[in-house]
């Protein structure tokens, strides 16, 4: 089974190809809301260009914002399961819509802000795919406002068989096709928004540009990595020689706190040398 060596769940290619192919994010975004495509009166991209001083940063957000019918929609793909993004989601949320408030405007005229997640991991504890919140009264369940929602699909609880029939769930089975032999079961169904799908995602991800902005976000990628890497390794040293000083504090040789601590023989005696140079 040949893997897709990228998927739609890649950030870069996730946000290319929908800013190329706005009549597919469309019907994505409708099936996702679960409403008639052909309700979305307007589709506005307001963030379709990737920053140029961002297109190396491993930890840029490649969201898709929108205006949709006079509300702003946050489309967002999530990968890394990093424990935080329920909260991580909501300062998202938040942010969308605090910044449609400006000098002079009026609260009231805050528009709905729908943040939309795609996961791949495990969010709630529910055997759900789809999950909606609102601000409710907790006893009444009576909403706050209606300009609050937060939409959560979870890949990895989608079922295996999918109806052609349902547009929603075949859009995330797209998200997590894998590989080839995912995409063509795809096709199989006959499902003529679905082929311009994967046309159109096989298309981006042939790009040259899709190509030079994954090599850029793969080397931050890698790079952060090795500076994590060696954080890490820093930090155990500290800790290591932390050890050795309180240890030759106590009265150890330089050879039993050097074995106990797991640093060189010749480091320990340096720090012991260093220390009793500060005395003096």
């Amino acid at each position: 089974m040949a893997k897709l060596d990228y998927t739609l769940t890649n950030d870069t290619l996730f946000k290319m190809l929908f800013v190329r192919y706005p009549a597919l994010l469309k019907r994505l975004v409708a099936a996702l809301l679960g409403i008639q495509a052909k309700s979305i009166e307007q589709l506005i991209i307001t963030n379709s260009e990737i920053p140029p001083d961002t297109k190396g940063d491993k930890f840029c957000r490649l969201d898709i914002n929108m205006k949709i019918n006079g509300q702003r929609v946050d489309l967002e793909v999530q990968v890394d399961d990093e424990g935080d993004y329920p909260e991580r989601s909501l300062y998202y949320w938040a942010r969308e819509f605090s910044s449609e408030l400006h000098e002079g405007d009026d609260y009231i005229d805050l528009p709905k802000t729908i943040l939309i997640s795609i996961v791949t991991f495990n969010l709630f504890k529910c055997t759900d795919f789809h999950s909606e919140f609102q601000a409710l009264e907790v006893t009444r369940h009576t909403a706050l406002t209606d300009k609050m929602h937060l939409c959560y699909f979870e890949l990895s609880k989608l079922p295996n068989i999918v109806d052609a029939h349902d547009e929603l769930k075949l859009w995330l089975k797209l998200f997590k096709a894998e590989s080839e032999e995912d995409l063509r079961q795809i096709e199989a169904l006959g499902v003529p928004i679905m082929d311009q799908a994967i046309e159109a995602y096989r298309q981006t991800k042939a790009a040259d540009e899709f190509r030079e902005l994954e090599r850029l976000r793969s080397r931050a990628r890698h790079n952060e990595a090795a500076a994590l890497r060696h954080a890490r390794e820093e930090a155990r040293t500290q800790e290591k020689e932390k050890l050795a000083r309180n240890l030759l504090a106590e009265g150890m040789s330089v050879e039993q706190a050097a074995r106990l601590a797991e640093l060189p023989t010749a480091r320990v005696r340096a720090l012991k040398n260093a220390a009793n140079s500060q005395k003096k």
